[in-house]
């Protein structure tokens, strides 16, 4: 393997977490740790993820939440291969497992054990022009649809449990559409604004297996401000603190 080839060595949550990834294409960046900090597991309990990538938000979760049970799938063996290998170099290989499979194989989640929470940073766009590069086009842009992504999420949460998204704001409005075709609702919505004032970019939807309860939505998080990254956001980014709400 060529230097070009080679992976990158990069650090999250202020060096609590060790990530290995693709030099180019599908890259980690805010999304996965905002999305991680937004999933309210309990320690004992058992996530999923689906679009696990190299690995960067179960890790995120698993450095925040010591002994959760992580089960992880992603479509492409390389990917699935290096979340593998970061779970090892992060200590977790005894409590991740990583399937390689497509979110579009409903049969395999109605398979798999129960879990209390799911999760994913989808490909969130329909249309338009997609990179050009096949593993940040696969990130990216819509194979499979976002109630493609809901199903397989659901199928295997018990009553109650999490399903988290995290989200363009312009695609709120399929997302809560494919939320409630799976079966999911009492929704929460966090909005992430990148300054005070600018309307949010990104958002963090939450819901839950067969929820009744009204919507809400909750403060959200301002990214920046004048001298970087707000206090509230560096709490999250660097010591891993949850999500406000």
């Amino acid at each position: 393997m060529s230097e070009a080839e080679a992976p990158t060595e990069d650090r999250l949550l202020g060096g609590r977490v060790l990530l290995r990834q693709p030099r180019r294409g599908l890259r980690a960046g805010l999304d996965a740790v905002l999305l991680a900090a937004g999933v309210p597991a309990r320690p004992g309990q058992r996530v999923l993820e689906a679009g696990c990538g190299s690995g960067a938000a179960f890790l995120c979760l698993a450095a925040r939440v010591p002994d959760i049970g992580i089960l992880a799938v992603e479509r492409d063996p390389a990917l699935a291969a290096l979340a593998r290998e970061n779970a090892a170099a992060n200590g977790l290989a005894a409590r991740v497992e990583v399937i390689t499979a497509d979110v579009r194989d409903l049969a395999l989640a109605r398979r798999l054990p129960p879990c209390d929470h799911a999760f994913a940073n989808p490909p969130y766009w329909p249309g338009g022009t997609a990179p050009p590069e096949a593993i940040r086009r696969a990130a990216t842009h819509e194979e499979a649809g976002l109630a493609d992504w809901a199903r397989f999420l659901a199928a295997p949460l018990a009553r109650r449990g999490s399903l988290s998204l995290i989200l363009p704001a312009a695609r709120l409005d399929a997302a809560l559409a494919a939320l409630a075709a799976g079966g999911c609702g009492a929704t929460r919505l966090v909005p992430f604004w990148p300054r005070a004032g600018l309307p949010a970019r990104r958002v963090l939807l939450q819901a839950r297996r067969e929820g009744r309860g009204p919507s809400r939505i909750d403060p959200g998080l301002v990214l920046h401000d004048a001298e970087g990254f707000t206090a509230e956001a560096q709490s999250v980014l660097r010591d891993a603190a949850a999500l406000p709400g």
